[in-house]
């Protein structure tokens, strides 16, 4: 599920950066979301450090002058990262890319579902796709492509949201076997508090 924080068209200063304007909102985590231009980048052509590093500072500003608040789980009232994007929110067969910088500078090598989810409310909320419409999204760092669309309305709490439907593609990296052996006290497991 997906919606739209009331931080949404805010103007923020970015130390390094300037005034840049975003929104923030929630597909599993929060994040703010804004073109790569506003930061003089291109999520698809500069380099990846200036991307993170971008990214890094929207983050950083975004939690040292707004709080969030989640309706339902309080554990998750944090912005976990932040998405920059090619600018193409408009509904359009075409795939728009973006890159997800989230926690300690980490970069995702996918669009990242809950990005997407978050992106998917995001655009349906400033009514920019509708309903059942399917956006590819592509993350520019790997090239790797998510579907996702608004598939019903819904609230949470009191906010107007969506529920998402993310597809993509995954691949096997790697297998394990556990085993269990009969005389083994702890075969199921222990509980410490």
């Amino acid at each position: 599920m997906g919606f739209v924080s009331p931080l949404s068209d805010i103007t923020i200063d970015v130390p390094g950066y300037g005034k840049v304007i975003l929104d923030v909102s929630y597909g599993g985590a929060f994040y703010a979301f804004l073109s790569a231009e506003q930061l003089g980048l291109d999520v698809c052509s500069s380099k990846i450090r200036d991307l993170v590093d971008a990214a890094s500072a929207v983050t950083e500003a975004v939690k040292a002058q707004f709080k969030v608040h989640h309706p339902l789980i309080e554990e998750m009232a944090f912005i976990y990262g932040t998405i920059l994007t090619d600018g193409k929110d408009e509904f359009n067969d075409e795939p728009t890319s973006n890159i997800c910088v989230f926690a300690d500078a980490q970069v995702d090598r996918s669009p990242t579902g809950s990005g997407v989810t978050a992106r998917i409310a995001l655009q349906h909320h400033k009514g920019l796709i509708q309903l059942n419409q399917t956006r590819t999204f592509r993350s520019s760092s790997t090239g790797s492509l998510f579907t996702g669309k608004a598939i019903k309305e819904t609230k949470c709490g009191e906010h107007n949201a969506v529920i998402v439907e993310v597809s993509g593609e995954s691949f096997y990296t790697g297998t394990s076997t556990f085993t269990l052996e009969e005389n083994d006290p702890l075969k199921y497991g222990f509980f410490l508090k």
